[in-house]
């Protein structure tokens, strides 16, 4: 055969191979809708789906007690010891669940004067290279000076809320109780963060294909305006506190296990049981899965970290949580509850009167005259 019949030939077993293909594909297309309709398909779905979801949450929820277990090993000794037995948590909870990355400032703090009802305050803008930065509004009593320096709280704001929401009376859920802070002798810094359902999914998308997340992005953001804010000689580095509502008690919660400057805390409509409000979608709280807020879901959290273990987190340092009975957030017996395991670390060490719950009638609310005596309790003398 010339080489002219043999490039013939092979071309044409070539198409003869698609032809063949295309038929094949068109045959098994018909023998696959005979097979199953639509309706039985989405059936199927259904049911694997449900398989999953079953899966996972006996997994996250009816499991984590005896898995729990077995990733602590907490020691009631003495204060010391304690800390001691829950130091390899803390580092997971920053290395797995948390991961902030490695923000240096790359700049000086830039201070523009901003005044937000009558009160005197700064806005604060602080380089972090890589066009990032750290802001917020930080508030400083006129009394304060380099001989009498004052606390600082921290005070976070939620989702859909801005760092100046705390300070005015129109402030909702916030009551002004960072005007009411500032009033009652501390220094109050309030960080901007992403306050937007959408936009914080979007992000956290992101960070999750960087190993990092968020939350964890803007602890990092905080640490270091921490940094600059804590060599003012107006403000006592040594009392340092934190309040956040909402999302902000998240990052309260968050933050405090990672960064023990932060001596006492107060948490306002945000301390849960924390298995059921991420996985069991019931009438008597609301689901962040119902809802789309895809940014709460961060990778490994309830491996081991449920409320009452981050607070084991936190022991021994004072802290303060709120909550309303009529917040949609939680089932509020089950607050009560989860409260008193987290209690419990405390109790075993004596040190319970560093702990309390402020059920109050309200809703999704700062409770402004008893965050106020807590943290002046535990930070202003």
């Amino acid at each position: 055969m010339n080489i002219f019949f043999k490039r013939r030939f092979q071309t044409m077993v070539c198409v003869l191979v698609l032809l063949s293909g295309t038929v094949y594909e068109r045959v098994h297309a018909q023998d696959y809708t005979s097979m199953i309709t639509k309706e039985d398909e989405e059936k199927r779905l259904d049911k694997y789906e449900s398989e999953l979801e079953g899966y996972l949450r006996h997994y996250l929820v009816d499991e984590y007690e005896e898995r729990a277990k077995a990733y602590w090993d907490r020691d009631y000794s003495s204060i010391a010891a304690f800390k001691w037995s829950v130091a390899p948590n803390v580092s997971r909870w920053r290395d797995v669940v948390i991961k902030p990355p490695r923000l240096r400032v790359s700049g000086e703090l830039k201070r523009t004067p901003y005044n937000m009802d009558g009160l005197k305050g700064e806005w604060i803008q602080l380089p972090l290279g890589d066009n990032m930065s750290a802001q917020g509004i930080l508030v400083i009593p006129p009394q304060a000076s380099k001989n009498k320096p004052v606390p600082l709280v921290i005070v976070q704001h939620g989702v859909g809320s801005s760092p100046e929401r705390p300070f005015v009376a129109d402030g909702r859920s916030y009551h002004a109780y960072a005007r009411a802070l500032v009033e009652a002798g501390f220094a109050v810094l309030s960080p901007l963060n992403l306050r937007n359902v959408q936009r914080r999914n979007r992000i956290e998308r992101y960070t999750r294909l960087a190993d990092i997340s968020l939350p964890g992005i803007e602890f990092s953001r905080t640490q270091n305006l921490l940094d600059v804010l804590l060599q003012d000689e107006r403000i006592d580095a040594a009392k340092v506190g934190m309040w956040g509502v909402s999302l902000g008690g998240m990052a309260t919660m968050f933050w405090m296990p990672l960064d023990e400057r932060i001596k006492v805390g107060v948490v306002s409509a945000w301390f849960n049981e924390r298995n059921n409000k991420m996985v069991v979608q019931d009438d008597r709280w609301s689901s962040f899965s119902k809802n789309g807020e895809d940014y709460a879901f961060l990778t490994g959290w309830l491996n081991e970290f449920a409320d009452r273990d981050l607070v084991s987190m936190i022991c021994p340092r004072p802290l303060q949580i709120q909550h309303g009975k009529n917040d949609g957030i939680a089932y509020w017996p089950d607050v009560v509850k989860e409260f008193e395991r987290s209690k419990a670390h405390y109790d075993k060490l004596g040190i319970g009167d560093r702990v309390e719950l402020i059920v109050h009638e309200g809703r999704h609310e700062a409770k402004v005259e008893e965050g106020v005596r807590f943290l002046k309790k535990w930070i202003s003398n």
